[in-house]
């Protein structure tokens, strides 16, 4: 991130929807700015829906957009199987924020937006999430039969966020609050701040649910790194049993 430029931080979502044990979706936050670049149906709480259990086994994770085929995840089939279809969207968002020399350092957090156009839950189509403002996050996990341990949803940090000449700012000036259009109650994908390296639990998915939450990221803007364009890649990963 410049001093006078934006903080931007890129997120990229990545799913699947094919019987497979892991999906992974990456995010590429970049700051900019004096430094840093970093990367439901119509009656909701904090959204979370129980699946049908079916064969096969399924999961689908989404960051920023996502992609589903011929329809949403419901209306459910006879066979338990979602109307549309699950795909793997390679797009890669950002969530950036722009700094003037003035702003920079001076304790007050900053809003950072993204460029992700996802708003609407391939669950049903509801508009869940506000653009530019938050994030879309969110997926299902779905077994053949019963209930199982949860699926974790992880994000790898980086050590840091580092511009061209290899100066640094650290990923824990970038934090998220959770919330969602109509929802209120416990967020399955819940407000958070980056570790500064590492892997770090950001949500979990019980089995046969679909889970969905979105993130508003905020830039602390409390320390004065030196001007620069600052990024980093973030990956995001679901772990099933």
């Amino acid at each position: 991130m410049h001093t006078d430029p934006p903080l931007q931080s890129g997120v990229q979502r990545g799913m699947s929807g094919c019987p497979s044990r892991l999906s992974a979706s990456t995010l590429r936050p970049a700051l900019a700015g004096a430094v840093l670049l970093a990367a439901g149906s119509t009656s909701v709480l904090a959204y979370t829906a129980t699946l049908t259990a079916a064969a096969p086994e399924a999961i689908y994770l989404q960051v920023g957009v996502g992609l589903f085929t011929g329809g949403n995840y419901t209306p459910i089939q006879g066979d338990g199987q979602p109307t549309g279809t699950p795909g793997n969207n390679p797009t890669v968002n950002t969530v950036s924020v722009s700094l003037t020399t003035a702003q920079v350092g001076n304790g007050t957090a900053v809003a950072m937006t993204t460029n992700s156009t996802a708003t609407q839950s391939y669950w049903d189509g509801y508009t869940f999430c506000t653009v530019p403002a938050q994030l879309y996050i969110g997926g299902f996990y779905r077994t053949a039969s019963g209930n199982t341990a949860a699926a974790q949803v992880t994000a790898t940090v980086p050590a840091a966020l580092t511009d061209p000449n290899g100066d640094t700012l650290p990923f824990s000036k970038i934090s998220w609050t959770s919330s969602g259009n109509g929802d209120f109650g416990a967020e399955p994908f819940p407000a958070g701040t980056f570790v500064n390296g590492g892997t770090q639990t950001v949500g979990t998915m019980a089995s046969n649910t679909w889970n969905e939450s979105c993130w508003t990221f905020s830039y602390a803007n409390n320390t004065t790194p030196k001007s620069g364009f600052y990024t980093g890649t973030v990956t995001y990963t679901m772990t099933t049993p």
